[in-house]
C-alpha cells in the first residue's frame, strides 16, 4: 500500500473538492473516535494526521481490512511496521507505493503487536475506488495521533485497544520562529525541486497550526521512513519542528547540489557543443576560401621542418626520420601518437652538434679562479693543465674529476667557477639519496609517463654538448629493488664508452665526451671502487684559519652585506673580529658555520639599520660579538691537562677535518678482563685488543708486573661516548695509554700521535696526515709522533701548516716508547 502524491505530474484530482483537500487544507480533528481499531501495518509508508492518503490495496487481506472498517464506523488505525522504517527504507514520496501484507500472502497470520510502532494514526475511510486495471484503492484522511494500549484480538485481523495522545503545544517566540525558518525552507525546495510546484508552497504557508505544518512537511518532503516516523512520534510540537527543520535542511542542502551539478553539466555540454559549431564553421569557412590545413597534417610539416634544421647525425636522422612516418600514419586519437610525438620532440631539443666555444684565454681563466676562490692551488693548476691540452690539441675530450673534502670548503661553488673560467654553460644536480637507476639512464617508452635520465635533461637545458655538468654528492647514492645508480653512472663517467652513451627513453647513442664531469664527495670510502677509479681524485684539504679569514674578508663578509641589503659603510668587519668568530664561534673545516655567523650578524645590523640607525658606529669589535652571536662555543684553549697517568693524546680523522682524541685507561683488581666504552666499532676494538696483548707479549722489555697484570680488570675509555669511532689509526695511542698507566708515568702534554700498531709492534701508515696535523697546530700542540711511512705526507702540506712543529717519524713501537721517555 503506498501514498498518492496529489502534487505529482498528471496525477491531480479533476474534481474541486479533491483539491481542496490535495492542497493541504486541514483542520484540527475534534472528532471522537473508537478506543478499539481494525489495523492496517503499513510496510512502505508513515501516517500523518490531517494528510489525505490514496493507498492501493494490493491483497486480499488488506481489502477485508478495509471493508470491515467500514462496516463499523469507517475508522481505521494506520500503524508503520518496525521492519519498514529502518535504514534503507526511503522511497519516493507521494507516489502509488504498494502496501503488502507480508508480500501479498493471504495466509500468513497478521503483525505481532511488537512488530508495529507504538504511535500511529486514526484515518477515516472517505472513499474506495476501482482502478482501471482491475485493483481497488482506498481514500483515508488521517485524523489524529493514537498510542497503542494492548491487543484485543489477532485473528483473523488484528485489532488494537488505543489512547489518544494530544499535542503538547509550543511556548514562547521559539514556535514562531520555528515556522518563519520552515517556510524559508519549504519556498527553497519549491524553487529548487521540479517536483515540487507553487500550490504546495502556498498550502504551507496558510497553516494557523505549527504542529500540523510540521505534519505537513514530512509527509510530503521527506524520504526517509525512519525520520518520519521520529516526527510522528514527537508529542511536543517544538520538538517535531526542530526534527523537521533539521531533515529539510538536509534535503535542500542536496537539492541545492543537485542544482550546481546540473548547471555544471549543462554549461560543460554548451561549450562543447558550441566549440564544435565553431570549429566546423571555420573548417567551411577555409574549405570555400582554399586555405583548409589539417591540424594533424601541419604538426608533421612542422616537425620535418626540424629534422632538416636541427643538424642531427646520419643514424639519428633516419631514426627521426622513421618515427615521423610512423607518427603520420598513426591517429591522433591513438595514445601512440602522443608518444611518437614526445620522442620526436626529445630528440631535436637535444643539443647534437651544438657546441659552445672554450676559453682560451689562460690568463683570464686563472683570474676568474683566483678571483672566486682563495687556496685550492691544486684544483686550480688541474683546471689550467685541462685548458691548455685543450688549446692545443683541437677535440681533446671531455675530463672526470672528483673534488673530495669536508663540508663547507667550496667544492659546488667551485665548479660554477670552472665552467665560467672555461667559458661553458653549468649545469649541477644532486645525486644524494638517489636510488633508481631511471635517474641516470632514463624510463623505456612503454611506461607512461616515461622520461629522459637527468643526463639528457641537463644537456637540454644547458642547450650545448660540452657543458659543465656537476654530479653533487656522488657518495650518498643509494640501491634497492629499483635498481643501483651507481652502476648506471659508469657508463656516463667512463671515456671509453661515454661518447655513445644510451639513454633507455632516447634509446640512441649521444656522445657525452666533450662534458666535463665533476663530481663531489665528502668520504671517499662511500664510492664504489669501480665508479672511483674512473674518477680523477682532487683532495679539497680543510682551510687554516688564516685561510678562512681571508676567503671570509675576500669573499663571504661582501656577499653576506648584498644578500641584506648593507654596504660598507653600514657594517665593518676587521680581521681580528673575522679571527675571533672562527676561533671562538666555528669548529669546522670549510667555512660554511663562519658564513651562517657572518649572516646572523649581517641580520641585526639590518634591523638596527632599518630602524633608522643608519650612521652609527659599523665597525663592529671583538667585544662586540657576544651581543650579536652569544657567548663564545670555543672560547679558550680545549686541550685537557694530563695530570696523571693513563691518559694519552692521539688525533683522529673525521667528515669535518681532523680531531684531538684522548684515551683513557683504568684499572682495579680482577680477572684480567677488558672493558672498551665509546661507541667503538670493531677495528677499533681489535686496536684494543692487539696493543694489549702486544704489551704483555714483551712486559720484559718494557719492565712490566706481568702478574700483577693478569690480575687486574682493564677499563679503555674513549670520551666523546656518543661519537661512533673507527679505524686502525689509536693502535699506539692505546699501547702508550697503557704502558703510562702500568709504568706508572704521564705521557708528555705537549707530544700528540696516530698510527696504527701490529702485535709483532710494528707502526703502520695511516690516512688524513693533513687533517690531523691541522688538528694539533690548532690545539697549540708542536709535537707530533707519525708512521715513518708517512714521511712523504708530511712534505706535501704547504710550508706555513707545519712551520715550528716538529715530527717524530717511527717503523716500530720500541721508538714510541723512547719518544715517550719510558724506555731508555
Amino acid at each position: 500500500m503506498r501514498s498518492l502524491d496529489p502534487f505529482e505530474e498528471n496525477g491531480r484530482p479533476e474534481s474541486a473538492e479533491e483539491e481542496s483537500i490535495g492542497l493541504g487544507q486541514l483542520i484540527r480533528v475534534e472528532e471522537a473516535t473508537p478506543s478499539s481499531l481494525f489495523v492496517l501495518p503499513l510496510r512502505q509508508a508513515v501516517p500523518f494526521p490531517g494528510i489525505l492518503m490514496p493507498v492501493q490495496l494490493s491483497s486480499d487481506r488488506a481489502r477485508a481490512i478495509v471493508a470491515k472498517a467500514a462496516d463499523q464506523g469507517g475508522f481505521l488505525g494506520l500503524f508503520a511496521r518496525r521492519s519498514g522504517t529502518g535504514g534503507g527504507g526511503e522511497q519516493e514520496l507521494g507516489g502509488m507505493a504498494d502496501e503488502r501484507l507480508d508480500e501479498d500472502e493471504d495466509d500468513i497470520e497478521a503483525p505481532a503487536p511488537k512488530e508495529l510502532h507504538r504511535i500511529g494514526v486514526v484515518a477515516k475511510v472517505l472513499k474506495q475506488i476501482n482502478l482501471p486495471d482491475g485493483r481497488k484503492a482506498v481514500m483515508l484522511q488521517g485524523l489524529k495521533r493514537v498510542r497503542m494500549i494492548r491487543a484485543v484480538r489477532r485473528r483473523p485481523f488484528l485489532i488494537l485497544r488505543v489512547e489518544d495522545v494530544p499535542d503538547i503545544p509550543p511556548a514562547g517566540d521559539r514556535a514562531e520562529a520555528q515556522v518563519r525558518n520552515l517556510q524559508t525552507l519549504v519556498r527553497g525546495i519549491v524553487e529548487n525541486s521540479p517536483q515540487v510546484g507553487e500550490e504546495f508552497l502556498t498550502a504551507a504557508m496558510n497553516f494557523d497550526y505549527p504542529g500540523q505544518m510540521a505534519d505537513f512537511c514530512a509527509a510530503y518532503l521527506i524520504r526517509n521512513l525512519g525520520q518520519r516516523q521520529a516526527i510522528l512520534e514527537a508529542l511536543d510540537v517544538g520538538e517535531r519542528l526542530d526534527l523537521v527543520v533539521e531533515a529539510l535542511t538536509r534535503e535542500l542542502t542536496l537539492l541545492e547540489l543537485g542544482a550546481r551539478i546540473r548547471d555544471e553539466i549543462k554549461q560543460k555540454v554548451e561549450k562543447a557543443q558550441k566549440e564544435f559549431f565553431l570549429r566546423e564553421q571555420i573548417k567551411i569557412i577555409r574549405r570555400e576560401l582554399g586555405e583548409e590545413v589539417d591540424s594533424k597534417e601541419a604538426e608533421i610539416r612542422q616537425l620535418k621542418e626540424r629534422i632538416e634544421a636541427a643538424g642531427l647525425p646520419d643514424p639519428v636522422r633516419e631514426k627521426a626520420e622513421e618515427e615521423l612516418e610512423r607518427m603520420r600514419v598513426t591517429p591522433v586519437e591513438s595514445p601512440e601518437h602522443t608518444v611518437l610525438g614526445n620522442h620526436l620532440d626529445w630528440i631535436l631539443a637535444l643539443p647534437w652538434s651544438v657546441c659552445s666555444e672554450d676559453r682560451r684565454d689562460l690568463r683570464g681563466a686563472k683570474r676568474v679562479l683566483e678571483d672566486d676562490h682563495f687556496g685550492l692551488r691544486e684544483v686550480k693548476e688541474r683546471i689550467l693543465e685541462f685548458l691548455a691540452v685543450h688549446k692545443l690539441k683541437k677535440g681533446y675530450g671531455g675530463s672526470i674529476l672528483c673534488l673530495s673534502g669536508p663540508p663547507g670548503v667550496g667544492k659546488t661553488s667551485l665548479g660554477r667557477s670552472i665552467a665560467r673560467a672555461m667559458g661553458r654553460k653549468f649545469w649541477r644536480f644532486s645525486l644524494g639519496g638517489m636510488r633508481d637507476e631511471a635517474e641516470i639512464k632514463g624510463h623505456r617508452r612503454t611506461y607512461v609517463g616515461a622520461m629522459p635520465g637527468r643526463i639528457l635533461q641537463g644537456l637540454r637545458q644547458c642547450g650545448t654538448n660540452n657543458p659543465v655538468i656537476m654530479l653533487d654528492e656522488v657518495d650518498k647514492l643509494g640501491a634497492d629493488f629499483r635498481g643501483d645508480p651507481s652502476s648506471a653512472l659508469l657508463e656516463v663517467l667512463d671515456p671509453e664508452q661515454n661518447h655513445a652513451f644510451l639513454d633507455h627513453y632516447l634509446d640512441l647513442p649521444f656522445d657525452l665526451s666533450k662534458v666535463f664531469f665533476i663530481a663531489t664527495a665528502n668520504v671517499l670510502s662511500m664510492i664504489p671502487a669501480p665508479l672511483r677509479d674512473r674518477m680523477e681524485i682532487i683532495e679539497i684539504p680543510g682551510y687554516l684559519i688564516s685561510e678562512k679569514v681571508e676567503i671570509a674578508a675576500r669573499h663571504l663578509l661582501a656577499k653576506q652585506r648584498a644578500a641584506h641589503g648593507l654596504s660598507a659603510k653600514d657594517l665593518h668587519l676587521g680581521r681580528p673580529v673575522l679571527k675571533a668568530i672562527v676561533r671562538e664561534y666555528t669548529r669546522e673545516a670549510g667555512v660554511r658555520r663562519l658564513e651562517q655567523n657572518i649572516s646572523k650578524i649581517c641580520r641585526k645590523r639590518a634591523l638596527r639599520v632599518a630602524r633608522g640607525g643608519r650612521g652609527k658606529t659599523r665597525a663592529i669589535q671583538v667585544k662586540d660579538l657576544p651581543r650579536y652571536l652569544g657567548q663564545p662555543r670555543f672560547a679558550g684553549r680545549t686541550r685537557r691537562v694530563i695530570k696523571r697517568p693513563g691518559i694519552c693524546q692521539g688525533l683522529a680523522w673525521t667528515p669535518v677535518g681532523g680531531e684531538l682524541l684522548y684515551i683513557e685507561v683504568g684499572s682495579w683488581p680482577g680477572k684480567g678482563r677488558i672493558l672498551v666504552t665509546g661507541s667503538l666499532g670493531e677495528v677499533m676494538k681489535e686496536s684494543v685488543r692487539i696493543a694489549t696483548d702486544y704489551l704483555k707479549g714483551h712486559a720484559d722489555l718494557f719492565g712490566l708486573d706481568l702478574k700483577r697484570i693478569q690480575d687486574e680488570d682493564l677499563h679503555v675509555h674513549f670520551p666523546a661516548g656518543a661519537v661512533p669511532k673507527d679505524g686502525p689509526s689509536a693502535g699506539i695511542t692505546v699501547a702508550s695509554a697503557l704502558l703510562s698507566l702500568w709504568l706508572g708515568r704521564r705521557c708528555p702534554k705537549d707530544l700528540a700521535m696516530t698510527g696504527e700498531l701490529t702485535l709483532v709492534g710494528e707502526v703502520l701508515p695511516i690516512g688524513g696526515v693533513r687533517e690531523k696535523v691541522l688538528a694539533a697546530r690548532h690545539e697549540g700542540l708542536r709535537r707530533i709522533l707519525l708512521p715513518a711511512a708517512n714521511r712523504a705526507d708530511i712534505r706535501e702540506i704547504d710550508p706555513e701548516l707545519v712551520a715550528g712543529m716538529s715530527f717524530l717519524f717511527v717503523e716500530h713501537f720500541e721508538e714510541v716508547a723512547r719518544h715517550l721517555g719510558f724506555l731508555a
